[in-house]
């Protein structure tokens, strides 16, 4: 939740996300080319969630990523943060569906300060999240602090292809094409402005993965999605913390 003091970034993103909640998922499918479940079966599947084992997932939205963790761990607690009451609504409904209320606990919160002690979760993990906080390293540093020492932190977000002609074709689709969707679709323009806005400030799949060994997380791999329009980062804490 934003308080008092929250900058022009977190304002604007706050509202956005509060305006289109209930239209989310399915523009996350237009905005994917369909290719975001994908995604995280295969993000999951690099993570190896074992029997037992806990995760955060911030900026966790509608909760699809939050449930698949939950699925992994089975028996394993699983905390959702965002700072949307709407979209954290709609997740609660589909976390009630899948009957995992007592495994799932979702709380609205600030991914740029986690109300949780360090060294409380084995995987921490954002998933389209990364580019709309105000200080990306930021919230990296407070997601390494929370995950235990020889823990991962993982995140799933959209990239910037590098070759062409799909490099071409992929900006014209986020910048004249997807905006005008949002409309269409969801009667939100403004909002879905928004996306192609975001992605052109943030950092290419290299420049993330150098930011994560900035901030201290070692063993960091990525890997390029779909043509690079997405890409997985994931670092792990290092083990001689305690």
């Amino acid at each position: 939740m934003q308080h008092e003091g929250e900058n022009p970034k977190e304002q604007h993103v706050h509202s956005v996300f509060q305006s289109i909640a209930s239209k989310y998922d399915f523009m996350n499918d237009t905005l994917s080319f369909r290719r975001h479940k994908a995604w995280r079966k295969f993000t999951m599947k690099k993570m190896n969630v074992q029997r037992g084992q806990t995760a955060l997932d911030v900026c966790c939205g509608t909760c699809d990523w939050t449930i698949s963790l939950a699925e992994a761990s089975e028996t394993g607690h699983i905390n959702g943060l965002d700072f949307s009451s709407n979209m954290l609504a709609v997740g609660q409904e589909k976390v009630a569906q899948q009957g995992r209320d007592q495994q799932i606990t979702l709380v609205q919160g600030n991914a740029m300060q986690l109300p949780y002690e360090d060294h409380s979760f084995d995987y921490v993990t954002i998933g389209f999240g990364l580019r709309n906080v105000p200080d990306l390293r930021q919230v990296l540093l407070e997601m390494q602090r929370v995950v235990k020492p020889g823990g991962m932190v993982v995140c799933l977000e959209l990239s910037k292809p590098t070759w062409q002609p799909f490099k071409g074709i992929y900006y014209f689709y986020f910048r004249r094409i997807l905006p005008v969707m949002g409309k269409l679709l969801a009667k939100r323009y403004e909002q879905y402005k928004w996306l192609p806005d975001s992605l052109a400030m943030f950092p290419g799949r290299e420049e993330l993965e150098q930011i994560f060994r900035e901030t201290g997380l070692k063993d960091v791999r990525s890997y390029p999605l779909t043509g690079g329009i997405a890409a997985l980062h994931i670092g792990s804490k290092e083990s001689q913390h305690v």
